[in-house]
């Protein structure tokens, strides 16, 4: 087992016509993290926990910080198609079986659509605080009625977190990074919004072993929303953490670390 995370790299790959940027670290099974719709950070100390077990693979969604916007894309199933075709494309996810797939958020939404692509293509799925399917009694946050500093300040239960990693006045290339992601959130998940309701009735095709994780906290996609996914996936299970908004990897990622390496580890030798 390796002890260090290691050197992180970034590459872009042709994915679909388009350049796709992906940033790796670690050694051991592959195991692909999908970012949020805000986009994500270059380090986490989540992904360096993670880097420690697996090799990490990040990438960024075509139209999203690093990656080309791809002018043909509207939905989360061509998002979805795209990454699997990323998947298929590196030597070390190429045998069936070996990839386990965190999805954050957004991301945790590809993640359920990759996976009802390919119902046993995957080791382990992790989905955390997963948009995806529509409320029944609650809502997913609207984006587009708050800026989107306020967005990303609603995905954290603890504000001082927010200030340790953006800054109480977060720069203005931050700013500018934010606005280009929720433009091309919206190219993909406007109408309706956040949610595909064909999803549904897919999951229960899903043969993986997957965990659901939810900030107790969340503000952004409602407890509720995971509650939903642990039900409808034939081999799922629920963890609520508890002092966590949307933001789980963020404000609490030594809890998600360990959730996630025990969990993908399972069966292991």
């Amino acid at each position: 087992m390796s002890t260090s995370a290691g050197t992180w790299t970034t590459e872009t790959i042709p994915i679909g016509g388009i350049a796709m940027q992906l940033t790796r670290a670690g050694n051991g099974p592959p195991l692909l993290v999908l970012h949020h719709d805000v986009g994500t950070l270059a380090r986490l100390p989540f992904y360096d926990a993670l880097a420690r077990r697996f090799t990490v693979l990040v990438p960024s969604h075509p139209g999203w910080d690093g990656s080309q916007r791809p002018d043909w894309m509207r939905s989360a199933r061509d998002l979805a198609a795209v990454h699997q075709w990323l998947l298929g494309d590196l030597a070390i996810t190429r045998a069936p079986g070996t990839v386990s797939v965190v999805g954050l958020g957004f991301g945790g939404w590809i993640a359920a659509e990759m996976a009802t692509q390919a119902p046993r293509a995957f080791r382990r799925l992790v989905l955390v605080g997963a948009m995806g399917l529509k409320p029944e009694r609650g809502v997913i946050a609207d984006q587009a009625l708050v800026s989107y500093i306020d967005y990303v300040r609603l995905g954290f239960s603890d504000q001082s977190a927010f200030d340790r990693l953006f800054g109480a006045e977060p720069e203005t290339s931050r700013l500018e990074h934010w606005d280009l992601n929720r433009e091309m959130t919206f190219r993909i998940a406007w109408k309706p919004y956040m949610y595909n309701t064909s999803l549904p009735h897919l999951l229960g095709g899903i043969a993986t072993p997957a965990l659901v994780v939810w900030g107790r906290d969340d503000r952004i996609v409602p407890l509720e929303c995971g509650e939903r996914y642990a039900k409808a996936l034939p081999r799922a299970r629920l963890e609520v953490v508890e002092g966590a908004g949307h933001f789980v990897e963020m404000e609490k990622p030594t809890e998600l670390g360990e959730l996630v390496t025990a969990f993908v580890s399972q069966g292991d030798a």
